[in-house]
């Protein structure tokens, strides 16, 4: 076994690669473009976000529940973007291919936990239109900041615990064989399929993870447009039902750029070819941080007339100073 040691640390249990080698795209030339184009996306989407959240903590009018949502998502989007896009330029740009073991574990939780929280963010937002037209009159008491804060709360601490228990898993793998991995970045699914031992927990958690951080989400926000758009029905006049829904059009567009294209992804499984696999799921990672802060600007009022308040205040305080 001396031939491996330089890749493999063996203790009595099992065999821990000192890293991983992640392959990227398969036969394709000129992919290198495809790389340059993230780094112009991330530059974008880490601008529009610093921006929205900029202008949440500047305008004390947005300071509301729903605002603490989106401070969040923007939030989620901008850490997703700086934990993935950069590190992805990194191994394929700079040809840094081999990736350490603890470096590629700590590289999945970031964009695992980022990944999971766009989705459940989408359901705190779904939250706030579901009470805001169901229940109008009681809105201030069923949607208040105490109440927000703890379900985002309650949405970290879950997802960070059920990501924690994948990779825990995942040490206790052994991986005498191949140390390729087939996407990326470092992809749980494909990470653990390399095992030589028992990785049966691994295949379980594999399939439990997307079910509470994907299917269940859009099944409660499926439930949710269900029932406002029964409770729209029963409003007699078009114009406040197009009022009402108009409040809507921002968060259902989030929900079909996110979910979408991971369905497909994880819908079609093993079917999809793995270069489409990771195109898929490396737009899917990076195009709602880039299009969120756009669609919150230009579907929320409120939004842009902070925006138009910040900058005239910004004009007149240059024109005292002139």
């Amino acid at each position: 076994m001396d031939l491996f040691n330089p890749f493999f640390v063996k203790n009595s249990t099992f065999i821990q690669p000192a890293y991983f080698i992640i392959s990227g795209f398969i036969g394709l030339p000129n992919m290198k473009y495809y790389y340059v184009f993230l780094f112009f996306v991330f530059i974008v989407s880490v601008l529009g976000n610093v921006a929205v959240m900029a202008v949440i903590c500047l305008d004390h009018n947005l300071r509301t529940p729903k605002y603490v949502a989106v401070f969040n998502l923007a939030f989620v989007d901008l850490l997703g973007s700086c934990a993935l896009v950069p590190k992805v330029l990194d191994i394929f740009l700079f040809n840094h291919y081999y990736v350490p073991y603890n470096d590629c574990l700590t590289f999945l939780f970031f964009c695992y936990t980022c990944l999971s929280m766009q989705a459940l963010n989408l359901v705190a937002l779904c939250y706030d239109r579901l009470m805001a037209i169901m229940f109008p009159l009681h809105y201030h008491v069923k949607v208040t900041h105490k109440i927000m804060f703890s379900m985002i709360t309650f949405f970290w601490l879950f997802v960070i615990t059920c990501v924690l228990l994948a990779i825990g898993l995942l040490t206790r793998l052994s991986f005498c064989k191949s140390v390729v991995i087939n996407s990326y970045f470092c992809d749980h699914g494909q990470i653990y399929k390399l095992a030589c031992n028992d990785n049966f927990p691994n295949f379980v958690i594999s399939h439990l993870l997307p079910c509470l951080f994907l299917w269940l989400p859009l099944v409660i926000i499926c439930s949710s447009y269900i029932c406002i758009g029964y409770t729209l029905a029963q409003v007699v006049a078009a114009q406040e039902r197009a009022k009402a829904l108009r409040t809507c059009t921002a968060h259902l567009s989030l929900v079909v750029i996110y979910f979408c294209p991971i369905l497909i992804t994880f819908t079609m499984g093993s079917g999809i070819h793995p270069n489409a696999r990771i195109i898929n799921l490396s737009l899917t990672s990076v195009i709602p941080p880039l299009l969120n802060p756009v669609i919150y600007v230009l579907h929320t009022q409120e939004i842009r007339s902070s925006i138009k308040t910040i900058l005239k205040g910004r004009n007149k305080s240059k024109i005292m100073v002139k």
